[in-house]
């Protein structure tokens, strides 16, 4: 299973200098599985380079499965080429939140006055596997859902194919059990020896004294964690907006430095729009 990051960025997009390395796109994972076949995660402002890198090769189909409903993790569908290429052939799948299915929720992007293409002008073949239940089986790859605690409710998502195993767990607030939401031992139960554990980490403690129950966790929780669940490598992610390369660097060593102090064999890292991790 290979895991590629096309964006690693929280709430909005952002450009500039000081965000070259860890990239300013919102969250768009691409999953490839060992018969290559393509899984999406989120249509965050990173598919859109997804979207042209697909269109380079021959392949035109494609799963794709999201989080949940926030604005940051759907405002790229609208510019995902491959939607207006004939031939191209996607099975979306949805677990009920936000009281919406998701053909709703992605049309709302692609209706006026808000877009000017409508949502009727796709070209591509879509499907909709709406309000699953339980474990979803694409391709080789089982995939099981959790609540994630956000406001509006979402899923994070563990993806099992063979003995490797995947845990991405963006937008879910740790030490705050919104509706649905869960509590830290069910997140470290779900994420027990993970292979690769990415979880959301926008927040240092000095700002969750201002944004507490806003659906985010402190970086130093999550570490908390990955060293818990003893997982593997640990991907710090859904970067702040304003969380500068250099900042990000610094939080990397700050997590690095508590790891050296309980000798642990954990591996960490913010995750970079670009990263490939192969498990």
């Amino acid at each position: 299973m290979i895991i590629k990051c096309w964006g690693a960025r929280g709430s909005i997009p952002v450009s500039g200098k000081e965000y070259i390395k860890y990239g300013g796109s919102t969250t768009c994972l691409e999953i490839r599985t060992k018969n290559d076949e393509v899984i999406i995660i989120d249509a965050g402002s990173g598919i859109r380079k997804l979207g042209h890198e697909l269109l380079k090769g021959r392949k035109r189909d494609y799963n794709m499965i999201f989080t949940h409903a926030h604005w940051d993790h759907l405002l790229g569908f609208p510019f995902f080429q491959p939607i207006y290429t004939k031939g191209t052939h996607i099975k979306i799948y949805g677990y009920p939140f936000a009281q919406k299915s998701v053909k709703e929720l992605i049309k709302i992007s692609m209706t006026p006055p808000y877009f000017p293409v409508n949502f009727e002008d796709i070209k591509a073949d879509i499907s909709y596997h709406e309000a699953l239940k339980g474990k979803l089986h694409i391709d080789s790859v089982t995939v099981v859902p959790i609540s994630l605690s956000h406001p509006n409710g979402g899923f994070g998502y563990k993806f099992i194919e063979d003995d490797k195993c995947f845990v991405f767990l963006t937008d879910n607030e740790l030490t705050f059990k919104h509706p649905g939401g869960l509590c830290f031992a069910d997140y470290e139960n779900f994420s027990r020896q993970a292979d690769l554990l990415i979880h959301d980490s926008e927040y240092t403690k000095e700002d969750y004294k201002t944004k507490k129950s806003w659906g985010h966790s402190v970086y130093k929780d999550s570490l908390e964690l990955a060293l818990k669940a003893d997982v593997k490598k640990f991907g710090l992610f859904h970067h702040n907006q304003e969380r500068t390369d250099k900042d990000l660097d610094g939080i990397v060593r700050d997590c690095k430095g508590i790891i050296k102090e309980k000798r642990s064999s954990l591996k960490c890292f913010a995750v970079q729009e670009g990263m490939e991790v192969k498990i």
